[in-house]
């Protein structure tokens, strides 16, 4: 039996709860998912790699605990093309997440370049849930660099993990 194997690429910076929606719905969908967090050190991201991989690992850990999910999830850091990345993984489809119209055309456009780079790689779109639709990493990034309450954005960790570091940086 072939081995469903999804990717969801991103730079996870910071982790919101739109992104633990889009883990655990995708963690149904496939047998295994790989979250693949991303260097990108061209978006200058605030928090590093390993405290971006340590701070998926630890909220995928509760995922797992939850009754509807699986332990199916690997969190794995990569650099380079996701086309690259999802050959060396053996993965079939490449998940992204959909907050609103604007985000389809940026998102079709790097399906379709997939696409020509890796033929047998397929992207699946998933609509952030109701509550999530609005939220983005940059959009938390500002509020909290304003002292705004963003408790409703992260997990509790990660707006701890988030005020430390921003008071580091004062």
């Amino acid at each position: 039996m072939t081995k469903h194997i999804g990717l969801y690429p991103g730079t996870f910076d910071p982790l919101t709860f739109g992104h633990i929606d889009m883990i655990e719905r995708a963690s149904q969908i496939c047998d295994l998912l790989i979250i693949g967090v991303a260097e990108n050190s061209g978006k200058s991201p605030l928090f590093s790699l390993s405290q971006r991989l340590n701070i998926i690992q630890e909220q995928v850990s509760y995922v797992h605990q939850k009754e509807k999910c699986t332990s199916n999830i690997k969190v794995e850091s990569f650099t380079g093309l996701l086309t690259d990345f999802a050959r060396l993984k053996g993965a079939s489809f490449v998940i992204r997440g959909l907050r609103a119209v604007s985000d389809f055309e940026y998102e079709f456009q790097m399906a379709s370049a997939n696409k020509r780079l890796k033929p047998d790689l397929d992207t699946v779109f998933l609509t952030a849930s109701e509550s999530q639709h609005f939220v983005a990493s940059s959009l938390v990034k500002e509020i909290a660099r304003f002292g705004g309450d963003i408790s409703s954005f992260v997990p509790v960790e990660v707006s701890k993990y988030m005020a430390d570091l921003l008071s580091e940086k004062k």
